[in-house]
């Protein structure tokens, strides 16, 4: 396929979205096979059909072609944000708000599992993932910061449970792939980041943010040494 042709496809928000997942097919596939270092982008754009301009519409560099779309993440968390009702608890919004980003890993499981296989061993990469984090995790700040406003400690509740959100999301996607990134395995895995809501500082209460933090440590400790138990187990 030449340029002009992925230039074409790419008028339309289907074509793009095709475009797209091609060239992170063909990432994912090269850096498999030859490996990442010795992938270059024309490689990718050869092997996607597409010229190297075309690959430059849709990513910086080759250490981007391989994440999720994590704008389409952030924008579709701030559109729960935005479409919520005012009335809305704070805490279902803030659940369904995070499990929107599943999808962006659903949308193509045999690639994820190559991507998080490939973050493991690859700098690049996991820098990547590492400035994403930050991403969500100032998105959630802000919208709670808004809605906790006149809250006793409204913004530092914000600040914990936005990365406590943060961190329990990926915690539960980092497990559910590690254990094979099955299907059947979604619920559970959703199921697992739910953990993280009694967590939350989210409404005043008595113990007071010390205890919750308190709290929120060793529930991530916890979880990280049960993750790093199975992880020994699987390579032991």
């Amino acid at each position: 396929m030449s340029d002009a042709a992925g230039t074409r496809r790419g008028r339309s928000a289907e074509g793009r979205a095709e475009v797209r997942r091609e060239l992170v097919a063909a990432a994912a596939g090269l850096f498999a096979d030859h490996g990442y270092d010795e992938t270059t982008v024309d490689d990718i754009a050869t092997a996607a059909g597409v010229g190297r301009r075309t690959f430059f519409r849709y990513f910086r560099g080759k250490e981007d072609a391989l994440s999720p779309d994590h704008e389409l993440g952030l924008a579709r968390i701030a559109e729960v944000f935005a479409g919520a009702h005012p009335t809305e608890p704070l805490l279902p919004l803030v659940l369904r708000a995070a499990e929107t980003v599943f999808d962006l890993y659903l949308d193509d499981v045999e690639v994820a599992r190559s991507r998080f296989r490939l973050v493991r061993d690859v700098p690049a990469l996991r820098d990547r993932e590492a400035a994403s984090v930050h991403h969500y995790r100032r998105l959630f700040t802000r919208e709670l910061t808004a809605r906790l406003a006149g809250v006793p400690d409204g913004e530092l509740r914000a600040a914990v449970s936005a990365a406590a959100i943060v961190a329990a999301h990926n915690q539960a996607l980092r497990r559910w792939l590690a254990d094979g990134g099955r299907l059947a395995d979604v619920d559970a895995c959703r199921g697992h980041f739910r953990r993280v809501a009694p967590m939350l500082p989210l409404e005043p209460d008595d113990a007071g943010l010390e205890d919750v933090t308190r709290r929120l440590e060793r529930a991530a400790n916890a979880l990280e040494g049960r993750q790093d138990g199975r992880s020994e187990r699987r390579t032991g």
